[in-house]
């Protein structure tokens, strides 16, 4: 597979080698990036020799033979025609053209609300706001659920805590970070996306495969960076108030205020509660906890564009609070006792972060950014009588310097990278308290030709007191063979360090054991881990029945050369930690097809296929538990058109079919306290129905579970919590049947 890699690199050169393109910038009046001017010569002979600038500004195209006039032009500034009699770096500004007046403006085409990139070099997919205000709610580890590439899943029958995978792999092997600062890593790892408001997020991009190297070397499977509302494009005031048939009540405001042309500051405060006690079931257990959370954030944004500077400030708060454990338990009159089984899950997290960047006016492809933060996650729980405290403090900082080579197709990011974290963690009474730290320094360097091929090589090297000296490479290969294809190809590797009490906390609402079978590491007696993901992708759009088609495949292989092997198949009373004997790996496999069946009715379907193994010591080869290894996904959309005072109906749909699930062994359980070698498969359905009534208010209704359906035996031995038999870890399916909500959201613009 390597090899294969290096073929292609090679190639990639031979190919750069092979063409002369002219590149350039086009910036308006303010020397500010203009996004979607076009560019072509006088007469051109093919689509080749004609483009539109991205994002940033940047064009590429052929060097034409046949002239040397360039033409550049954009609505309402003057069309310029540049002499270029050789391939040069160009650097143009516009200007305005006072006699144009542009008296309407029609879109002719809604962008999508999850949308895959055809133009980045990386596997990029973006969920927009719009996509999700179509989840039931209202953090973000509750918004994955009409995304095909994101499998969201109960981590147990207690906590009410949902676990996110992609490609096959849990959370921890994702980075997770907001505006490209990790976030949710360390202690925050089993309930940190719980504590992301969903209406404070204006976007969330997914990346498949080891990403980009600037924001760090522990990545394995994945990034997910989610992009926060900016003070400077946020709305006077919005409101959202939310309430469901399980008891839960949640409510949002923003407020934001413009000081001036430059300065921005928002306010956002959210809160949620679960005042009642649920059992569907009648297992004697609270189907969700008791729960409620008071969250804040004040956020200031310093804009001059004139200048090139930017800067964001970022304050918060958060108080969470939980309670689990048998329906009749009162931690006031039961904690420590055996008169019922509970638990309590109390979590303050103290954020403060800060990004400055600045953009050189007269070279807008020339930046340099510092990002800072620094973050307190202090939780304090027990379960039954074992008890979990952890305690977190981090500082981050980040300086990335990027500029070009030579002209605009060569582009380049380097940057130096420095991690501190403090732990104090206890398990019961021993002490597993440490300090972390790491320096790194890293390279990215970016050919891309914006027409139809690019190519991201990237390295970094980190000093780090647990792990070591390490080299991490990455590469990422865009190729576009026709119109409408986007092939691309990635490979990478990853390092990280296994955190495993707080990536599985679900083992402690269980009688099992929990055992570090390993002396010589230095995190807990056990190495590293260590992982190469490689895969391939391909994006083709076409018209079908005179409408917009899209269809996606991709590939993902992961291999572990060690990994922390959590091992559930030795005995139904322990879970064993220990270094990978063996090999481990995780195949992903999904085929996705998206369709315009008319305007504004879309329909999203995919089927997904897993094949993950490891070698464990108690069993040998075996699959991972707790994952299907068949999925398949749909989500139908409607909206009718926006009519006088913005006055509309939005309706959506998702169905889920999971394939049957490896358990963890419970054979030698009495019978009573066995299940099965496999679960069984189910289909899950959503709905939601969105009336806005103007431009300011809009209301919800909606189900989750349609089906009604539930896992049979949620907890084993519920009627014995504090006998040897009792586990509420093995969840594959959901505990709670139908729920239904409703809310409403208002607005000042």
């Amino acid at each position: 597979m390597r090899n294969l890699f290096i073929y292609i690199f090679l190639m990639a050169a031979g190919y750069m080698q092979a063409q002369v393109n002219l590149t350039g910038t086009v910036v308006d009046e303010n020397s500010q990036p203009m996004p979607g001017a076009s560019v072509y010569w006088l007469q051109p002979q093919d689509d080749i020799l004609s483009t539109v600038t991205s994002e940033d500004g940047t064009f590429s195209l052929r060097y034409s033979t046949e002239t040397d006039k360039l033409i550049i032009s954009y609505i309402g500034y003057k069309t310029d025609t540049l002499s270029v009699p050789a391939p040069r770096q160009v650097f143009h500004k516009m200007t305005p053209d006072e006699g144009q007046q542009l008296n309407e403006v029609v879109v002719e085409k809604t962008r999508r609300s999850l949308e895959h990139s055809r133009v980045q070099t990386t596997n990029v997919s973006t969920m927009s706001h719009k996509e999700l205000l179509k989840a039931a709610c209202c953090n973000i580890a509750e918004s994955f659920e009409t995304n095909p590439s994101i499998d969201a899943s109960f981590s147990d029958a207690l906590t009410g805590s949902r676990q996110i995978k992609m490609l096959g792999l849990t959370s921890p092997y994702l980075l997770i970070a907001e505006e490209n600062i990790p976030s949710v890593r360390g202690a925050s790892q089993a309930y940190g996306l719980s504590f992301v408001p969903g209406t404070w997020v204006n976007s969330i991009q997914i990346t498949k495969g080891a990403g980009p190297v600037v924001n760090g070397y522990e990545s394995i499977s994945g990034q997910i960076n989610y992009d926060l509302i900016k003070p400077a494009d946020d709305i006077p005031f919005f409101l959202n108030a939310y309430g469901s048939t399980d008891s839960r009540f949640e409510l949002n405001t923003h407020f934001n205020k413009k000081f001036s042309d430059k300065w921005s500051s928002s306010l956002f405060v959210h809160g949620n509660a679960r005042v009642g006690k649920n059992d569907m079931n009648d297992d004697g257990f609270l189907d969700n906890p008791l729960a409620k959370q008071i969250n804040v954030m004040n956020r200031w944004q310093y804009n001059d564009a004139e200048k090139g500077w930017v800067s964001f400030i970022n304050l918060r708060y958060m108080r969470d609070e939980r309670q689990a454990g048998e329906v009749d338990f009162d931690p006031d009159r039961d904690k420590f006792t055996t008169n019922h089984w509970g638990s309590e899950i109390n979590t303050d997290k103290v954020d403060a972060s800060a990004k400055l960047g600045y953009v050189f006016p007269d070279m807008p492809f020339q930046s340099i950014g510092l990002q800072t933060s620094f973050n307190w996650h202090n939780q304090e729980s027990y379960f039954g009588f074992k008890t979990y405290d952890i305690d977190q403090k981090s500082v981050y900082s980040n300086l990335v310097f990027s500029s070009i080579i030579d002209n605009t197709m060569n582009k380049f990011t380097t940057g130096l990278n420095f991690t501190y974290d403090s732990y104090g963690e206890f398990v019961n009474v021993t002490d597993f308290s440490r300090r972390d730290n790491s320096v790194g320094a890293f390279f990215e360097y970016n050919y891309d030709n914006a027409n139809d091929f690019s190519i991201i090589l990237g390295g970094r090297f980190d000093v780090h007191n647990r792990l070591g000296s390490f080299f991490t490479p990455r590469m990422h290969l865009r190729y576009n063979p026709w119109e409408g294809g986007t092939f691309r190809a990635s490979a990478g590797r990853g390092k990280r360090a296994a955190n495993i009490f707080a990536e599985n906390q679900a083992f402690f609402g269980s009688s099992r054991s929990m055992n570090i079978l390993g002396t010589g590491g230095k995190l807990y007696g056990l190495d590293p881990e260590i992982a190469w993901n490689y895969g391939v992708s391909f994006i083709q759009s076409f018209p079908l029945f005179n409408k917009n088609a899209e269809f996606v495949v991709d590939f993902y292989r992961t291999d572990f050369q060690n990994q922390v092997v959590v091992d559930v198949f030795g005995s139904p009373q322990e879970v064993n930690f220990y270094n990978l004997d063996g090999k481990s790996f995780a195949n992903s496999l999904q085929v996705e097809l998206n369709y315009e069946i008319t305007h504004h009715f879309n329909i999203r379907t995919a089927y997904k296929y897993y094949d993950i193994q490891t070698d464990y010591a108690s069993v040998g080869t075996q699959e991972r538990p707790l994952q299907a290894k068949h999925r398949f996904f749909t989500n139908v959309a409607y909206e009718t058109h926006v009519k006088e005072g913005g006055r509309q109906w939005k309706f959506d749909f998702t169905y889920n079919w999971m394939g049957k699930q490896r358990l963890p062994n419970t054979a030698s359980n009495p019978g009573e306290y066995r299940m099965g070698y496999y679960s069984p498969s189910f289909s899950l359905m959503n709905a939601q129905v969105t009336r806005s009534f103007s431009s300011v208010f809009e209301m919800y209704v909606g189900a989750e579970n349609l089906g009604n359906y539930q896992q049979k035996k949620a907890i084993i031995g519920n009627d014995d919590p504090f006998g040897p038999y009792f586990d509420s870890s093995i969840i594959y399916a959901p505990i709670f049947g139908q729920m239904y909500y409703a809310g409403l959201r208002f607005k000042i613009n």
